[in-house]
């Protein structure tokens, strides 16, 4: 993976996320296909958003995605958008899953995400502690 920062026309960032979303009651329900599907939308709808997909990877009952993103990214509104289409899309391409389902949403109303940046918070505290010291 390339850990190279991105600049836009007013700041240098590197904002990279880890992401996981775990499917309704822990259902295991994701196959490789369901799973390859679910990759496929994030991809679209990552466009509209400024975010690039990393790595993902998967089990029965939830998937890890790891995507980078710019400072203006809403990330609320990206992982509903994401959610809600991907839910309704995986419903209509694989019906059997609703039976699994009762009919509800594919993903559990909550999430986990977390920043991936590099450091750890007492090695920036030293840097930025030492600023004026030098």
């Amino acid at each position: 993976m390339n850990r190279s920062l991105n600049r836009n026309h007013h700041s240098v960032y590197l904002l990279t996320y880890h992401l996981v979303l775990v499917t309704k009651y822990r259902r295991k329900v994701i196959t490789q296909e369901i799973f390859d599907e679910l990759t496929n939308i994030f991809e679209k709808i990552s466009l509209k958003y400024s975010i690039e997909l990393q790595e993902a990877n998967w089990d029965n009952d939830h998937i890890h995605i790891l995507f980078e993103a710019t400072p203006t990214t809403s990330l609320v509104k990206f992982i509903n958008s994401y959610k809600s289409a991907s839910s309704r899309l995986i419903k209509k391409d694989f019906p059997e899953i609703r039976d699994k389902l009762w009919k509800s949403a594919f993903w559990k109303t909550g999430y986990f995400i977390t920043t991936t940046g590099g450091a750890n918070i007492e090695t920036i505290q030293k840097y930025i502690q030492q600023q004026r010291i030098k």
